[in-house]
């Protein structure tokens, strides 16, 4: 008789399952969709780049490197954020290096987040940010965003600030709606939070994907204003920046108080993020026309994925940053958000995510999201499915 048994275990996060990305790539891929739903390139990074991690590989740059990051790449990082937002930042003690975006939202959270505390988040918000605030104990208030502009509603927030919010996570460019917080929307927060004792975390892994630019739109990092800075962890991603999502390298940009405390958790979570690709990262940052260049780069693959969308029924949403385009579907079909991008990917061939998987209560307002981080020529064949819409 068999008398091993697997203990049963009371999941620290019970409403988490398969999320809608694995879900729906697995889908493109059963269908062979065009797959526009998962936000990830499909075209290949500068090959400096590759070089730059091979060269720091071959002269045996691949064993442990400092915990907070290798030297080189905080210094390159304290220099791009001094030239293009005007705040310095100590590469020694205000910039850590991290495994991603997501990792460095997680280990901000549990580095801040007490059980009791409450952090608040705007829906539609990137699927992390909920689990990581239970992990962390921490209690989530979430506020709409007004839905159709998906603009920051300000009387809501301060509604839903009290004595035990700990933290505030706001995303700009944001993921999933493609809106851009302006300089009056970000004057507002400071002004918001200035008599607490708020931190804010902010998502800027789009930071350079922002469009329109001879319209004045520009992206208005947290760092820009002296009163969010000094309460702010700034998240960014090279990742996303140089095309390299695989790789899974990002950093965090907060004053040296919040950084110390960051670093605590950082240290014993992961410690320090893969050698050869920091150098290599250091390097390519010489390169300041590789993020100079992606707001035209997107901004064309944004105006021919638009273009092609505009013979549609579907009904364009505003794309000022990131490489995602929202569209209304309310005149192609009665379908709810999820049932729709099923049927998209199954009958018509072409995968996109709903709007609804990134609110807590899955709200439908019949909008759904494209990513136009492509080849031209995926999204020339997604067009063409898309056509018979």
């Amino acid at each position: 008789m068999n008398t091993h048994r697997t203990p049963a275990l009371h999941t620290r996060l019970p409403a988490v399952g398969t999320t809608i990305f694995t879900v729906m790539s697995a889908l493109a891929l059963e269908k062979n969709a065009v797959n526009l739903g998962q936000g990830f390139p499909d075209f290949d990074c500068d090959p400096r780049l590759v070089d730059a991690v091979s060269d720091a590989m071959r002269r045996g740059l691949n064993q442990y490197p400092p915990m907070a990051g290798v030297p080189a790449l905080r210094e390159a990082v304290s220099a791009k954020l001094a030239a293009l937002y005007g705040h310095g930042y100590d590469p020694g003690s205000e910039i850590t290096i991290t495994a991603g975006a997501t990792q460095a939202i997680l280990t901000t959270l549990l580095a801040v987040v007490h059980p009791g505390d409450e952090v608040i988040v705007l829906e539609p918000c990137y699927d992390s940010y909920v689990p990581g605030i239970e992990l962390a104990g921490g209690t989530v208030v979430r506020v709409p965003l007004t839905p159709g502009t998906f603009r920051p509603d300000f009387d809501k927030i301060a509604a839903a600030l009290s004595p035990k919010t700990r933290a505030i996570i706001v995303n700009s460019p944001h993921n999933p709606s493609a809106t851009v917080w302006s300089e009056a929307d970000m004057l507002r927060l400071q002004a918001l939070l200035a008599p607490t004792d708020v931190l804010l975390i902010s998502d800027e892994v789009y930071e350079h994907m922002v469009f329109d630019a001879d319209q004045g739109r520009r992206h208005h990092s947290a760092a820009r204003f002296a009163g969010l800075a000094a309460r702010a962890f700034i998240v960014s991603s090279f990742g996303k920046t140089y095309h390299v999502t695989g790789w899974k390298v990002g950093y965090v940009a907060a004053p040296a108080a919040l950084t110390a405390e960051f670093r605590k958790v950082h240290q014993f979570n992961v410690f320090s993020v893969n050698t050869p690709m920091q150098y290599g990262l250091a390097a390519y940052m010489a390169h300041e026309a590789a993020y100079l260049d992606l707001p035209a780069f997107y901004g064309a693959k944004r105006d021919l994925f638009r273009s092609g969308l505009a013979g549609t029924r579907l009904k364009l949403l505003p794309s000022e940053g990131t490489y995602f385009q929202c569209v209304d579907i309310s005149a192609v079909s009665d379908l709810g958000e999820a049932a729709f991008c099923q049927w998209l990917a199954s009958e018509i061939g072409v995968a996109a995510i709903p709007l609804s998987a990134f609110y807590g209560d899955g709200f439908d307002q019949r909008v759904v999201r494209f990513c136009f981080a492509k080849k031209d020529e995926t999204l020339h064949l997604a067009l063409e499915r898309l056509a018979r819409l």
